[in-house]
């Protein structure tokens, strides 16, 4: 009891010290609480065959029903199977580009080219979602400049959208182009904080730039990279599905469909809500599992973890 006493006064003084730090975290505290952890208390439906007209407290509990069902579905390994190709195309060549971005822009010595290419790589990010699926969808019409292209090479005219086997290359591509610049920015701050004295003395003796990069900076951005590789493992199935949803049709449907689009189609469309929380929950679970097993996995290599 006496602990707890100290500690009441401790943190009182604490707070009267730094009250101005408290209230500027406030504002961040409640909107975390309440829109991140009082929606938490909705996952219970996913145990429910919930029906809106008697709200959570009124539904019918049904334990395991809606993940059987999910399990049990004729589209389970479909959605599962699409949502991680999408998500490992992503990582093999989305997650290496910004890495190989800031490298180049840091052995660039013109100032003003490189705030050029900062500038002009950095401006995707700002685009909104539609507007890019939009020039994506006008690129990858019948007359679109892609095709105009393929016409000129001696190729023939198609929807690139509606062809399955163009749908993975165009998300990619797509997505380096529209994340490559706004993730390198925190590979460039790592970069900034290694010490130069490091590539003095590689210089002293007699080392290139090729090898300082592989002796000097990329270990120096190893920790960096290997906290970010453990985040994008950690949302593994969080396939972004605006995109997707904004670029699938009924004919890439069977490598585009991905479990958010699916979770969309029931939750929404299909105003199954119960199934879709099933489905929601379940994704979020192996996500966490994921996080945990590359985060245990890095420190196992020697790398730093997020916990």
């Amino acid at each position: 009891m006496s602990n707890l006493v100290s500690f009441g006064k401790r943190a009182g003084q604490d707070f009267k010290k730094n009250k101005y730090k408290y209230l500027i975290v406030l504002p961040v505290l409640a909107y975390f609480l309440i829109f991140h952890y009082k929606p938490m208390y909705g996952i219970v439906i996913a145990f429910q065959r919930f029906r809106a007209s008697v709200g959570i407290s009124g539904s019918p509990w049904i334990g395991l029903e809606n993940f059987r069902r999910f399990f049990n579905d004729i589209y389970f390994w479909r959605v599962l199977r699409n949502t991680f190709t999408v998500s490992a195309l992503t990582i093999v060549f989305s997650f290496p580009m910004p890495i190989l971005l800031a490298l180049i822009i840091n052995e660039v010595q013109v100032k003003w080219f490189k705030k050029t290419v900062q500038t002009i790589s950095y401006m995707p990010h700002f685009i909104s979602m539609v507007v890019v699926c939009s020039i994506i969808n006008s690129f990858c019409q019948t007359n679109g400049i892609l095709n105009e292209m393929i016409v000129f090479f001696g190729g023939e005219r198609t929807n690139l959208l509606s062809e399955k086997e163009m749908f993975y290359p165009i998300y990619v591509i797509s997505d380096i182009w529209q994340t490559i610049g706004w993730d390198s920015i925190i590979y460039l701050a790592a970069l900034s904080g290694i010490d130069q004295e490091q590539y003095e003395a590689a210089r002293v003796d007699g080392a290139g730039r090729l090898r300082q990069i592989i002796s000097i900076t990329l270990p120096g951005l190893l920790p960096t990279i290997s906290m970010l590789l453990i985040l994008r493992l950690g949302s593994i199935l969080s396939v972004g599905y605006e995109k997707i949803l904004l670029l699938y049709q009924p004919l890439t449907y069977e490598v585009a469909d991905v479990i958010s689009t699916y979770v969309y189609r029931k939750g929404l469309v299909d105003a199954d809500f119960s199934f879709s929380t099933a489905v929601g929950l379940f994704n979020s679970v192996i996500n966490i599992v994921f996080l945990l097993v590359a985060n245990k996995v890095s420190k196992k290599m020697g790398q730093s973890g997020l916990f």
